[in-house]
């Protein structure tokens, strides 16, 4: 993996103008000192993306998204970072110099290019045993299943043959050395028997990151065994957490969600029928590493998993998963058919279209299988399931959406809307009230809370304020330190901007580069976002601004307090120190210079 220096990434931002790179994505137009346009990142008809030419960043107050010129590839082509610097690179005819990589590095890249190539050689072999004598029986069983050969082509389908060591003994021929095909995970190596294949007597579906790299397989058995499907182990190339079966031909595709299914014959028969955007977990429940993955192409899913209890517990793992990453979600209903394949088969594919117009809202979805739980026929019993209902529908933070869900819900089960809005803000009164006994009272929590964010919000607004008037560092610089900044996330921007103030060259599009994390680049970009109050006169700004360091320099007086230990005296001389820093700054007339 090449490695670029911060001098060789800053030459390609500063070279590549984030108005300009943007401009090619979304149609902007000068507004004061910015540029706003429609946000490409969420559905919206009232412009709340903006972008600042003079940080060189972007931000959405509307879905909060926000970065620099790298993150905006990233996020809208899906590139990674190097992707990124790459891509910018050779828009502004930059070269690049090729780094070399340590002897630890190179060692362990070599090691995963081989271990790649040696699942790319066990594909193209398995792919020639399916169209060989020995692989007629799984070639019947997948013509039975109604795949078509381009379909078979399509996904590399094969055959493992039935001798055990029938791969390892090509692979051996081809120059891989057993170390390698132990971890590839698709021999074992034992000493009195030598290599032994993971796979044999099984039809195979070769499993591909979302590069079209061979990185494991799935294999299922031919006529009667165990198990009856058997899944590559995990190796330094295959996580199963993090991959799904056909991404890499539902990235391209051009509709605006995926289908998420349960099985790899699901995927296939859905691409086969036309709908090329059908993934599926590889044999483990759904994660948040899929939903990350997913996350990275679209932002809706429609779930279509069996019909059968399995299926419905695999919907109700995902929904909670999909929505925590930002990621809507909806259910096919399968019945009265097992799964996707057996549905198309029977009503082809404008049948399952309409299965996919027809598809549920999740949050209904999840309200009708909780009515499984209750006999709605028994006062009592219905009662308890519109409770049930009144907690879930608190699990919606937006007072709008709340009050969406108790209308849908009313409307579905024929009860009153304003008997179930009542109920609903009843049981969060009650739910509010037995956590609040548990810690403290109500007035108490919601100090603390106003507090915190007040504290955050001030925090904020000074390193907006320094971002924006670079002349305001000197007058801050003698009261507030990177240290006083209590969030971690805003400490280490603080580092960064601090230092940047005292080199005198203010570029807040370089800080985001500190974090790898999506949404903590997010949230850099909101905190150079922030709105200032606005100040008419110089005594305003210097109240305003002492009051503000005052704030941040108390509350973090306090904090060190709380963690103190009796025999740290540096802390305690630090406190001191600061303590008088403080007196002198509220007698002090202060200037924003």
């Amino acid at each position: 993996m090449p490695f670029y220096s911060d001098e060789q990434i800053e030459e390609v931002r500063t070279a590549n103008d984030i108005v300009d790179v943007i401009s090619a994505y979304v149609s902007l137009k000068k507004k004061g000192g910015q540029y706003v346009g429609l946000c490409p990142f969420h559905n919206e008809k009232t412009p709340s993306f903006s972008v600042s030419q003079s940080k060189q960043m972007y931000y959405c107050f509307g879905c909060g998204a926000g970065g620099n010129v790298f993150t905006f590839l990233m996020q809208y082509e899906n590139d990674s970072f190097l992707e990124a610097v790459e891509s910018l690179a050779d828009r502004a005819g930059i070269a690049l110099p090729k780094q070399e990589m340590s002897a630890r590095a190179r060692q362990e890249a070599d090691r995963r290019s081989r271990i790649l190539e040696a699942n790319k050689a066990g594909g193209k072999y398995f792919y020639a045993q399916l169209r060989m004598e020995q692989g007629q029986a799984a070639m019947e069983y997948f013509q039975e299943r109604g795949l078509s050969r381009e379909t078979m082509k399509k996904f590399g389908l094969g055959f493992a043959n039935a001798a055990s060591n029938d791969l390892y003994l090509y692979l051996r021929k081809e120059g891989y050395e057993d170390e390698i095909l132990k971890d590839s995970g698709l021999v074992t190596i034992e000493e009195r028997r030598g290599g032994r294949d993971k796979f044999w007597n099984r039809a195979m579906f070769p499993i591909m990151d979302a590069n079209s790299r061979v990185i494991g397989f799935g294999g299922r058995v031919i006529g009667e065994g165990e198990p009856k499907y058997l899944n590559s182990p995990e190796t330094m190339i295959f996580d199963k957490s993090k991959n799904l079966y056909g991404m890499h031909l539902a990235k391209s595709s051009r509709r605006p969600y995926l289908l998420l299914c349960e099985g790899y014959m699901d995927v296939i028969a859905l691409h086969q029928a036309g709908f090329d955007n059908a993934v599926a977990s590889l044999g483990t429940s759904f994660t948040q590493g899929h939903a990350a993955l997913i996350r990275r192409y679209v932002k809706e899913v429609y779930c279509t998993f069996d019909s059968d209890n399995a299926g419905v517990k695999a919907a109700l793992r995902a929904i909670p998963i999909l929505k925590e990453a930002g990621i809507t979600a909806k259910v096919i209903n399968m019945k009265p058919y097992k799964d996707p394949d057996e549905l198309i088969k029977a009503e082809g594919a404008e049948g399952y279209q309409r299965r996919i117009e027809q598809a549920q809202n999740s949050f209904l979805f999840e309200v009708e299988m909780l009515e499984r739980d209750y006999n709605l026929k028994d006062p009592t019993e219905k009662t308890s399931f519109y409770h049930a209902v009144a907690e879930k529908i608190l699990g919606f933070e937006e007072e709008l959406e709340r009050e969406n869900y108790i209308e849908a819900v009313a409307q579905k089960y024929q009860t009153g809307y304003e008997n179930l809005r009542k109920m609903v803000q009843n049981t969060g009164m009650k739910l509010g009230a037995a956590r609040e006994a548990k810690q403290w009272t109500p007035a108490v929590q919601a100090h603390k809370k106003t507090a915190a964010d007040g504290m955050r919000q001030s925090q904020k607004l000074m390193l907006t304020w320094l971002i924006e008037e670079p002349g305001l560092f000197a007058s801050v610089e003698p009261f507030l330190a990177p240290e006083d900044f209590t969030e971690e996330l805003y400490r280490k921007v603080a580092e960064a901007v601090f230092c940047q103030c005292r080199e005198g060259r203010i570029r807040p599009a370089k800080v985001i580069d500190l974090f790898s994390d999506e949404k903590e680049q997010q949230e850099v970009a909101s905190l150079f976002h922030a709105q200032l109050k606005e100040i008419t006169t110089e005594a305003e700004k210097a109240k305003a601004l002492k009051e503000t360091i005052i704030r941040i320099k108390e509350n973090s007086m306090n904090s060190r307090s709380k963690r103190l230990e009796p025999t740290d005296l540096d802390g305690l001389q630090k406190l001191v120190a600061d303590k008088k820093s403080l007196q002198r700054l509220n007698q002090m007339e202060f200037w924003a210079k």
